[in-house]
């Protein structure tokens, strides 16, 4: 066991970023790796504590930090992938993605910088892959039973996975062309190589679960047909449906939400062709992303890489503050000002800003107009003659997402939902509707990744369990 307070000594060495200049003319990856040997003395400053917060409270997969990070510094890195793997799917890719709650719970963070849990975890996973270590896993036995998966995101692959590795016949439905759903196309290559997502899916198809794209279920095929074919069926069909902004000029050309922009950026990055009248082309052009989120951080580094003239960011809230406040405290997530690689790579961000209207000329976007906001607690008011407009050639609107209350999908299965919109679902996993579930941003709302998996997971539990109890008493729903 490492020395407990090796954090005294051994100070927090984060990977290095690539060089604002070069990084922005290409959509590679736009941060290093640590060395497995820097790796190793990293995991020497985690404390072991004896109630250890980043497993517990932070880590919504529960993934077990301590011992994972214990193994590498006792150099048994195939025990650590183990670990790793025993309660998350895709390490390469949450280690990449995850804004990292367990190291905002990490116990030294109260006074330190936290462990370095995220950099830690990815090294597992990729000298895993290196070292050949990580194989499909088919099941040595099958049981028989067909289950349907709708959707191909985190949520969706997580729950394909286990329940083949159970021995089901898994078929995933994904009603885009490509496998992946948010981590295909919502997420630039910057920050996630789809090469990284095709060589799990490469693994899952070797595992036995088939893969249908191009195939929405409530329009292209039925619900009855799906019941009349599968003995269960996993809904975890996301969030597809981006909040819009009812405001006057909305209907001018020039104005797209952000995931049809990422959406079509991954596809040039892939080499598919698009036509000129469905490219959306910031060359040249001002930008304004609607939104400070993370999605819209993505577009800020997208629309830079391909030479806007500017790009402006603005969001409705006030700017957080730069550290917790005293009604934020460890170990809660810190609601605090974060910086992405995007933005520092130029773009100027504004908040307490309400979008009023668009202004355009021979029908496109050229402004956009917005009053500040004075906020008190968590109402507004807004300030009187401080309209601010901005040019606008290009407006992507990234205002989170909300639940598709008309869906073909949940129209089709008959679905309960919440009043929200939301597949209502019980502690199992199970919706209103026989032998169906569901999961995922689909049932809470949109969400976060590891979340997602974590859904995934948990409910091919139950699945598993529902199918285990039916094969046992005989009964065909």
């Amino acid at each position: 066991m490492a020395k407990q307070d090796n954090y005294l000594t051994i100070e927090r060495d984060d990977p290095t970023y690539r060089p604002v200049e070069s990084r922005i003319k290409d959509f590679d990856p736009v941060k290093g790796m640590l060395s497995p040997s820097d790796i190793a003395r990293q995991a020497l400053r985690c404390m072991d504590c004896g109630v250890p917060f980043c497993h517990m409270y932070g880590c919504p997969l529960g993934n077990r930090v301590p011992d994972y990070t214990e193994a590498v510094a006792q150099g048994q890195w195939r025990e650590a992938l183990d670990i790793l793997h025993s309660t998350n799917n895709f390490p390469e890719i949450t280690g990449r993605i995850c804004p990292a709650l367990c190291e905002a719970s990490c116990t030294l963070a109260v006074n330190f910088e936290a462990s370095s849990c995220q950099h830690i975890e990815l090294q597992i996973a990729e000298m895993g892959w290196e070292k050949g270590w990580i194989v499909p896993e088919p099941a040595p036995i099958k049981s028989g039973k067909r289950v349907a998966v709708i959707g191909s995101g985190p949520t969706g692959l997580a729950a394909a996975q286990q329940l083949a590795r159970k021995g089901h016949e898994v078929v995933v439905f994904e009603k885009s062309d490509r496998v992946g759903g948010m981590l295909m196309y919502g997420i630039p290559n910057f920050k996630l190589e789809k090469e990284i997502l095709s060589r799990r899916i490469d693994q899952m198809q070797q595992e036995g679960v088939f893969f249908e794209t191009q195939v929405e279920i409530g329009t292209d095929l039925s619900a009855r047909y799906i019941l009349s074919k599968f003995d269960a069926v996993v809904i975890a069909s996301g969030t597809p449906l981006a909040r819009d902004l009812d405001i006057p000029g909305r209907d001018l050309e020039g104005i797209h939400f952000a995931m049809e922009y990422l959406h079509q950026q991954t596809r040039l990055v892939l080499g598919d062709d698009i036509s000129s009248d469905q490219l959306i082309e910031p060359k040249g052009k001002h930008v304004v992303v609607i939104g400070g989120g993370d999605t819209g951080a993505d577009c800020v580094g997208s629309v830079i890489r391909r030479g806007c003239a500017s790009v402006t960011q603005i969001e409705l809230l006030p700017k957080p503050p730069e550290e917790r406040t005293a009604q934020n405290p460890w170990p809660q997530w810190p609601m605090i000002l974060r910086t992405s690689s995007s933005h520092l790579e130029g773009v100027e961000r504004r908040w307490s800003l309400l979008s009023k209207r668009f202004e355009g000329t021979d029908g496109r976007v050229t402004a956009l107009h917005c009053v500040e906001l004075a906020w008190e607690g968590r109402k507004f008011t807004e300030k009187g003659g401080s309209e601010t407009v901005f040019d606008a050639d290009l407006v992507l609107l990234s205002m989170g997402f909300v639940p598709y209350r008309e869906s073909p999908l949940a129209t089709d299965f008959s679905l309960e939902l919440d009043r929200l919109g939301n597949i209502v679902v019980d502690s199992t996993y199970r919706t209103s509707v026989e032998k169906i579930f569901a999961a995922g941003d689909a049932v809470t709302g949109a969400s976060l990744v590891v979340r997602a998996i974590n859904h995934g997971r948990e409910c091919a539990r139950s699945v598993d369990s529902f199918l285990s109890e039916s094969q046992a008493t005989g009964r065909h729903d």
